[in-house]
């Protein structure tokens, strides 16, 4: 009876202890399906709708903080690990930064998943010296266009048809410039690339690896300094003036003043409201084509995941979920941008017209190089552009390039 008793009390005691480590791994195992995720507010209740929807069928809990866009990357390398989120929307142009830090995990999408998106699309998130690797899912895709208000002009079909109309109505409206894109004193690089790209500049080349080479820049490359005195005569008659702003173009263009203002799908409400009717289209070329930048954002899982022990689970969200077409569809109709899965729908015809305005359009640089050429490039074109005592854009270029490989190094 002893024995009996005393093994009686073993099985009983082992049992015991089976329930609570099986108690303990439920515990441990609800609290690693909370994950904390990371956006702006313009997306932040299409990307809670998406999230919840995996989280109901998986048992987890999904936390969106909402944040300046901007201040997602700022923030992620300072944040205390307990407040830290283990997904976050991102642009592509932070990949180098975030990779070459720690902050972000590589993801390795099926070949069916990759299928899905073009090519420059996974590119824009790979990041590599010797072997690349991808960094994020793209969900999304922008891009600025020429937008024509179709009541005072007809799309332009050359850049000299273009440049005619826009000098027309700058004359009849007593407008400081004609064809409208914002730049200020600090200079905008981005909003001035298509008439870069047109005139045969670009930021980076690439090696023989077909990866982004921070050696060879090409803000003042042979073809561009041929081109540029093309700039200078821009400025001579007022096509374009650096002391323009994002508030004055979209004032003239609502008010039916300019015909034409290069922008992004941002500023799309506002001309809606206004009763103006438009046309987005790319610029027309120039001496080569006057292709965009490109933004890709995507979702990225962050080193933080893997300290809150959920990296299994937020990859699985933003590998497997985020990239459907039926979650990017939803986020395109929230977000005011073109989705990236090429099954997804875009059913917003500005959208599409958009989309087409990026054909050919570069992704902006996704190496941490990128970050020394932004001020130097659009202040080049704040000097050349900005009416009386504008400097030569051949030498403004030329000062820009050197500052830019200083540098770099």
């Amino acid at each position: 009876m002893k024995v009996n008793t005393w093994r009686t009390a073993v099985v009983l005691l082992t049992a015991s202890l089976v329930a609570t480590v099986a108690l303990s791994t439920a515990a441990a195992s609800s609290k690693a399906l909370t994950l904390t995720i990371w956006t702006d507010a313009n997306r932040a209740p299409a990307v809670t709708k998406i999230a919840n929807s995996w989280a109901a069928a998986n048992g987890a809990t999904i936390k969106v903080v909402t944040k300046d866009f901007g201040s997602i990357r700022s923030n992620l390398g300072t944040v205390a690990a307990a407040d830290a989120p283990d997904v976050v929307l991102a642009a592509h142009d932070w990949t180098g930064e975030l990779a070459a830090n720690g902050l972000v995990e590589p993801l390795y999408p099926s070949v069916a998943i990759r299928k899905q998106f073009p090519k420059y699309t996974l590119d824009a998130f790979s990041y590599g010296t010797a072997v690349k690797k991808l960094y994020g899912i793209p969900v999304q895709v922008e891009n600025i266009a020429l937008l024509v208000n179709t009541k005072i002009a007809k799309v332009p079909t050359t850049f000299k048809q273009l440049e005619a109309a826009a000098l027309a109505a700058k004359k009849k409206n007593k407008l400081a410039f004609g064809i409208c894109v914002q730049q200020g004193s600090g200079g905008d690089a981005y909003h001035m690339y298509p008439f870069f790209s047109g005139l045969g500049g670009y930021v980076f080349g690439l090696n023989k690896a077909g990866n982004l080479d921070p050696s060879d820049i090409g803000v003042a490359n042979p073809i561009f300094l041929k081109n540029a005195s093309l700039i200078d005569k821009w400025n001579r008659e007022g096509l374009i003036n650096s002391k323009t702003d994002y508030a004055t173009c979209n004032t003239a263009f609502t008010k039916n003043k300019a015909p034409f203002w290069i922008t992004g799908p941002w500023a799309v409400s506002d001309i809606e409201k206004a009763g103006v009717k438009f046309r987005a289209v790319q610029v027309p070329p120039i001496s080569k084509a006057s292709v965009p930048f490109l933004g890709v954002n995507g979702m990225a899982v962050t080193k933080y995941a893997t300290a809150h022990n959920v990296d299994a689970a937020a990859k699985d969200l933003v590998v497997n979920f985020f990239s459907t077409a039926s979650a990017q569809t939803a986020l395109a109709a929230a977000g005011g941008r073109a989705p990236a899965n090429i099954k997804a729908k875009a059913t917003d015809p500005i959208l599409a017209q958009f989309g087409v305005a990026g054909k050919g359009g570069v992704p902006m640089p996704n190496i941490p190089q990128m970050g020394s050429v932004w001020s130097d490039l659009g202040q080049a074109w704040v000097r050349s552009t900005k009416g009386a005592g504008a400097m030569p854009a051949r030498r403004s270029f030329l000062g820009a390039a050197r500052s830019i490989a200083s540098k770099i190094g």
